[in-house]
């Protein structure tokens, strides 16, 4: 037992870092459908390019969905529309009308009050014309029966009596004024207008649109069309090979696919699908942790670096599921291009490229038309990898997702040329959601901040944001400490010029070169480059003093970089650019003064850490050269020559490089790349040698 734990303790890394791959493949595993895939590949209008097919069951023909849609329209067309009568006993009553007309009476007819046998006559006709109109019932005119032909049947339900009526023999207000009309036109001694009109405006509108079993009826019926029509037996052919999958063949073909599917699905094979989708998917991720292995075992030292990789594969292939179960009409619309976006955006090309590949492998089990999916993803891909492989712009994300939907739109009319032979047969939709696809590809620019703030990584769009000289913290540094803040731009050169030779992150370098010495602004004057005065406030100090103001610029530096919310990345150029060296100068006055102490080596050494990586080393080597180079008082090609070569001879001598990915090699030709660029900061002139005549 004591082997076994001691085994997790010194294989605690490696151990992570398989489960972290394991936890991928079952989480990826869990987002399949569990249900079988028909292993053949077919489009409509190709060539069928496998083995003669044969029925391998009986099963059903399934109708195209557009012959579902025309049945459901034929069968629909003249089914009736439901109306409700609503008795006259819910309605206004006898005893509440009169008032209301003998109200409306006194206002309309002159000398009412005279004429109270006249009145009474006029009422009688009015109740007798509204209570028979309203007993016979006033259809309800609703937008579903507005354009109906006059014989088009209209149930009425009364009293749970249904009865079929046509549409022309109903009352709607309409008809009843007219028939008011015609009853009171047989009549010499009414009020005909004022009764018309009163009339129609008690009248109820009785008859009532029931939506609901108008619903239910057509539902039934079409409940009842059969989704397939005709069999195909067991072993009888379907087609051979060669053969054009034509219309026909097409939906026999397509009908093989879903039953041999829907069989699979059951609960008999549902662990061998099971087994399957694991084995595939388990190949897959260890095939992308081989390329780590072989080729990038940088990414896979740092378990951020696999996490993200893994989130990205798994969240793309999450959204592609969800979209198939939902309708795979709508596959399109997923925006698997910004796999490579982001990953691009923080590792490289190549890995993109590669962690793309593995993906879109992994997503053509998920979908429809395998084949034709993969191509179109990975051409698209491969372009807005192209367009991503210096992300240095927030414009280029747009930039990249016109690509994408120009690459899309291409791709898809030369394969529906391929298939049909017509661009009759392009769907517009498919445009639309090709645009959208691009559309949501933006979202990789707000994405790769929250992978930013949530792995601590950083990238190019970041690093050009820091670098510019009129950020706020890059601002402050000119103004307080003008000396340090070109210093640092002379450094930056230096520097990238440098990592550009050896290879390296140039972008990163500029960038940490420019915050490396933003500690000296609380006390510019305390550092050389910033005295212009002639006034040194060493002067009234002490070594020890002197040396601890020094060193505290680094400190300083770090805090002021945390508060600004810097990155790690960055913060580490200001840690590590004087490493663990001494402050020279002040050392050397120290024991020169003071020859019979004993030196405490603690108070005029940096802290560190020491550079850990070869854009860190370079950073300290041009730190050191440009800061010393101020001081030659003739910058003569030996001197320079000299200066560079004892600058960083002194710190490989004092083990300052012995932690960075950095070569004797890579030293030598960073020597050259500052001796060259310093003589041409100088404007020095290399010496030729006298020709003899």
């Amino acid at each position: 037992m004591k082997k076994f734990f001691l085994f997790i303790r010194n294989q605690y890394q490696h151990i992570f870092k398989g489960f972290l791959f394991i936890l991928a493949i079952a989480i990826l595993v869990w987002i399949f459908p569990k249900e079988g895939k028909f292993k053949y590949e077919f489009s409509q209008g190709k060539p069928w390019l496998h083995e003669d097919m044969y029925a391998p069951f009986d099963f059903a023909i399934d109708k195209s969905a557009e012959d579902i849609a025309a049945e459901k329209d034929e069968a629909i067309l003249g089914l009736p529309f439901y109306f409700r009568y609503v008795s006259t006993d819910s309605l206004l009553t006898t005893v509440q009308l009169e008032p209301e007309f003998i109200r409306l009476w006194e206002v309309s007819v002159q000398d009412s009050l005279d004429n109270a046998g006249y009145r009474q006559h006029n009422l009688e006709v009015f109740l007798r014309i509204h209570n028979e109109l309203a007993e016979r019932g006033i259809l309800v005119m609703v937008p579903e029966i507005e354009n109906l032909t006059p014989e088009y049947p209209i149930i009425i339900v009364r009293d749970n009596i249904a009865e079929e009526y046509d549409f022309e023999d109903l009352l709607t207000l309409n008809k009843a004024y007219g028939l008011i009309q015609q009853q009171l036109a047989l009549k010499n001694d009414v009020e005909r207008e004022l009764l018309a009109s009163l009339i129609v405006r008690f009248l109820p509108q009785n008859m009532v649109y029931d939506a609901e079993k108008t619903a239910m009826e057509r539902d039934a019926v079409i409940a009842a069309i059969s989704p397939t029509f005709g069999l195909v037996q067991d072993g009888e052919r379907i087609i051979s090979k060669g053969e054009v999958v034509n219309d026909a063949r097409f939906i026999v073909l397509n009908s093989l696919k879903s039953n041999y599917e829907e069989n699979l699905g059951g609960s008999e094979t549902f662990y061998a699908i099971l087994l399957g989708q694991v084995l595939i998917i388990a190949i897959a991720i260890t095939v992308l942790l081989l390329f780590f292995i072989y080729f990038r075992r940088d990414i896979l030292i740092d378990n951020r670096n696999i996490v993200l990789i893994l989130l990205v594969i798994i969240l793309i292939t999450l959204l592609t599921s969800l979209t198939v179960s939902f309708s795979p009409a709508f596959l399109y619309i997923v925006p698997v291009c910004l796999v490579p976006i982001v990953i691009s955006a923080f590792f490289d090309t190549r890995m993109a490229l590669y962690v793309y590949l593995i993906t879109i492998i992994i997503l053509g089990f998920l979908v429809p038309n395998s084949f034709e999916f993969v191509f179109l993803q990975l051409m698209a891909g491969t372009i807005a990898i192209m367009n991503v492989a210096n992300l240095q712009r927030r414009g280029q994300f747009f930039i990249t997702s016109v690509w994408i939907f120009a690459t899309y739109s291409v791709l898809y009319v030369g394969l529906t040329l391929i298939q049909y032979g017509t661009i009759w047969e392009i769907d517009p939709l498919m445009f639309a959601m090709f645009g959208g696809s691009a559309v949501l590809t933006l979202f990789s620019y707000p994405l790769i901040y929250i992978f930013e703030k949530i792995f601590g990584f950083i990238t190019d769009v970041t690093l050009v944001e820091l670098s510019n000289t009129n950020n706020k913290l890059l601002r402050e540094l000119s103004l307080k400490a003008p000396g340090t803040f070109q210093h640092s731009l002379q450094v930056a050169n230096l520097a990238e010029d440098a990592i550009y030779e050896i290879g390296g992150n140039a972008l990163m370098v500029r960038t940490g070169a420019m915050y490396h010495d933003i500690g000296k602004m609380d006390m510019p004057m305390y550092f050389v480059e910033n005295q212009s005065t002639g006034v040194n406030p060493h002067d009234d100090l002490t070594n020890e003093e002197s040396a601890r103001i020094i060193i505290s610029h680094v400190i300083k530096g770090v805090e002021k970089a945390k508060r600004h919310k810097l990155p790690e990345q960055i913060i580490d150029f200001i840690r590590t650019h004087h490493g663990t060296r001494k402050v020279e100068y002040f050392y050397t006055l120290y024991k020169k003064e003071t020859p019979e102490d004993e030196v405490d080596k603690s108070e005029f050494t940096y802290p560190g850490p020491i550079p850990f990586s070869r854009e860190t080393a370079v950073v300290m080597m041009a730190d050191s050269v440009e800061a010393a180079s101020r001081s030659l008082k003739e910058h003569k090609p030996q001197n320079i020559n000299e200066l560079v070569e004892n600058i960083i001879n002194r710190q490989v001598d004092t083990n300052q490089f012995i932690n960075a990915d950095i070569t004797f090699k890579d030293i030598t030709r960073i020597k050259k790349i500052f001796k060259k660029k310093l003589m041409t900061i100088y404007h020095v002139r290399i010496e030729y040698p006298e020709m003899s005549a």
